[in-house]
């Protein structure tokens, strides 16, 4: 594997880790797709490092369990006229 993308890999883990950011927020921030980033995560960084993907891995969980949460919560505000 190219080392910048392993390199890649690690950054977008350790920001999701350190911000507890969502798949979209890493990829806006680190301006590659969302399906970038979900490979990167769930593919490349097991064979990288073991540690930082359980660590990333546990977040993205969380995330994942919460998301209706945060639609709702986005639909709510899109009707009241206040947007996220």
């Amino acid at each position: 594997m190219r080392e910048d993308i392993s390199h890649r890999a690690v950054q977008l883990a350790l920001y999701i880790i350190e911000n507890d950011a969502t798949v979209r927020d890493a990829a806006k921030r680190f301006g590659v797709s969302k399906s970038t980033v979900h490979k990167d995560l769930s593919e490349r960084l097991k064979g990288i490092d073991r540690r930082l993907y359980s660590q990333a891995r546990t977040v993205l969980e969380r995330n994942k369990a919460e998301r209706h949460l945060r639609g709702g919560e986005a639909t709510r505000m899109k009707y009241k006229g206040n947007r996220p």
